[in-house]
């Protein structure tokens, strides 16, 4: 296969619009950088070609040839050197931006601690404890959801409160990804809070509340999965409105926090809960 000239190259990514995304290990990391970055650019769409688990020349190669076939930009988490530079080589000779995300920060650290980073791909991944962890956390959220098994919320770091559909299940396997133990209650008109909730001072309890008009878009397109056309007090705007009232009013006299997720994704809302957690424990300490 020809190599492309510059004018060739730049005719194909106007027109296709190409990223590939080249990793050693899983690709999540180069996956997330290059998500976040392309959010800012409104309208503009690449298609992504992720490339996991590149640990050998061959396989480098193999990529090589999908990247002529289909130039583009290539962002690249590479720790081996060799590898890095047969990469990089080849994306010379196509003329095609090249670029090593985590090389600004693996240089800064480096600089800080004066070590040389281990240039081991996939570290991230090894069976550690925090891998553990993490595994433990996640099973505790799938046990605790919806108000299940409230007779341990003591091992809990969080407990999201919040009337239904409020993202506190999703928001709470965000936080299990990240080895946070956190347990979900669902406030419900007419049915009390589990025993003990109101006397727990171990956890970091969390209010989630949304807009009562959302809600009921939400509830509304829920039933519809389901199947139930009914109209019930579920999807009453009046209804949700006193609900996500009196579910702030439950807030405010206990003194915990309250997030609004109206118009927040899961890891802005985990974010900001994640801060709580912090600022929290340096209080205590």
């Amino acid at each position: 296969m020809h190599s492309l000239s510059r004018g060739d190259v730049n005719n194909v990514v106007d027109n296709a619009r190409h990223l590939h995304l080249v990793s050693d290990s899983t690709g999540e990391t180069v996956a997330a950088v290059a998500r976040a970055c392309l959010v800012q650019f409104e309208g503009m769409h690449l298609t992504e070609h992720p490339w996991p688990m590149v640990r050998s020349p061959a396989q480098l190669e193999r990529v090589v040839e999908h990247i002529k076939a289909q130039p583009g930009l290539v962002i690249f988490t590479l720790v081996d050197p060799a590898l890095r530079q047969q990469l990089q080589d080849a994306c010379w000779a196509l003329q095609l931006p090249c670029v090593a995300v985590l090389d600004p920060v693996l240089n800064a650290m480096s600089a800080y601690v004066g070590l040389e980073s281990q240039s081991q791909p996939g570290r991230q991944h090894i069976l550690d404890a925090d891998y553990f962890r993490r595994i433990e956390a996640m099973e505790y959220a799938l046990q605790h959801d919806d108000g299940q098994a409230t007779w341990n919320l003591a091992e809990a770091d969080v407990i999201l409160i919040g009337v239904s559909r409020c993202s506190k299940t999703p928001t709470c396997l965000y936080l299990a990804n990240r080895g946070i133990k956190a347990a979900n209650i669902p406030l419900v008109p007419g049915v009390p809070l589990p025993d003990g909730l109101e006397q727990q001072t171990k956890a970091l309890i969390v209010g989630l509340t949304n807009d009562p008009t959302h809600l009921v878009q939400l509830r509304r397109t829920r039933l519809q999965e389901l199947n139930e056309e009914r109209v019930t007090d579920y999807i009453d705007l009046e209804r949700v409105r006193d609900e996500v009232t009196q579910a702030r009013r439950l807030f405010s006299r206990h003194g915990w926090p309250v997030i609004d997720v109206s118009r927040r994704a899961i890891e802005e809302t985990a974010a900001e809960i994640i801060g709580l957690l912090s600022a929290r424990t340096q209080e205590a300490s």
